[in-house]
């Protein structure tokens, strides 16, 4: 057993694909992680957007400060304001946007692919 601490001042900075205006950073990630979960702290400047895209695997959406649209496939909205959570399931497509003229914060959770698949027992012939 033990206790892994992240200092938000020491979490490394990333930058995905699609995102613009988006600050993230990994709470707990990135390329040698081998936790079983991945978390990272997204910071949404006014007009910061994540484009229409799908989500690689099942993801938790928590929104810690300011207000966030996330949008589907079909154009639904969902304004997710300060503690409201989202949960997406493998491949939906979505984007989120900051609309308004205040930053936001965003907490988003997903199991770690690399270390499900370091895991998996190697299948047999």
């Amino acid at each position: 057993m033990s206790i892994e601490i992240t200092r938000l001042t020491q979490a490394p900075r990333f930058q995905p694909a699609g995102h613009q205006g988006v600050g993230p950073v990994h709470l707990f990630g990135g390329e040698h992680y081998d936790g079983a979960v991945t978390v990272a702290l997204s910071h949404y400047l006014p007009g910061g957007r994540a484009d229409l895209g799908p989500v690689p695997v099942e993801t938790l959406y928590l929104v810690l400060s300011g207000e966030l649209t996330l949008c589907d496939a079909e154009g639904t909205t969902h304004v997710l304001a300060a503690l409201d959570a989202a949960r997406l399931t493998d491949g939906t497509v979505r984007s989120v946007e900051n609309r308004t003229n205040l930053p936001a914060s965003m907490l988003v959770i997903r199991p770690n692919a690399a270390a499900a698949a370091k895991d998996a027992p190697e299948s047999r012939s």
